[in-house]
């Protein structure tokens, strides 16, 4: 089992920066691809990155490509996700994902999630 949990989420103007942050724990936790998923109120949990379990490799849905930032520390067992130039239309609660292999954007294949945060950007 991997357990989850999110923070750093807020509320933030257009053009500003967040930083969230997932703490992992449990078993063989430093070997799980890690990935972001957000879903905005009426619509589907949509694939926003992802990083393989070493760390080098990475994955951006096209609308985040450029502003948002994924990375790892496995010393500490956190994934970051780092987001600047921020727009209203990235406002959703944020879920951080993990899966023992997969590190791609289908949101099937993670089977351990945490709780979310939610990221509102004002216009």
């Amino acid at each position: 089992q991997v357990q989850l949990v999110e923070s750093g989420g807020g509320l933030v103007q257009a053009g500003g920066s967040l930083r969230l942050s997932c703490a992992a724990s449990g078993r063989t936790a430093t070997s799980y691809a890690m990935a972001w998923f957000r879903q905005a109120p009426g619509k589907e949990r949509e694939f926003v990155a992802a990083i393989s379990g070493s760390g080098g490799s990475s994955y951006y849905t096209d609308s985040v490509k450029g502003r948002f930032t994924i990375s790892r520390d496995n010393a500490k067992n956190t994934a970051v996700l780092q987001m600047s130039s921020l727009k209203p239309e990235d406002t959703a609660a944020y879920f951080c994902a993990a899966s023992s292999g997969y590190a791609g954007g289908s949101r099937w294949a993670y089977p351990y999630w945490g709780q979310g945060t939610q990221v509102t950007v004002s216009s």
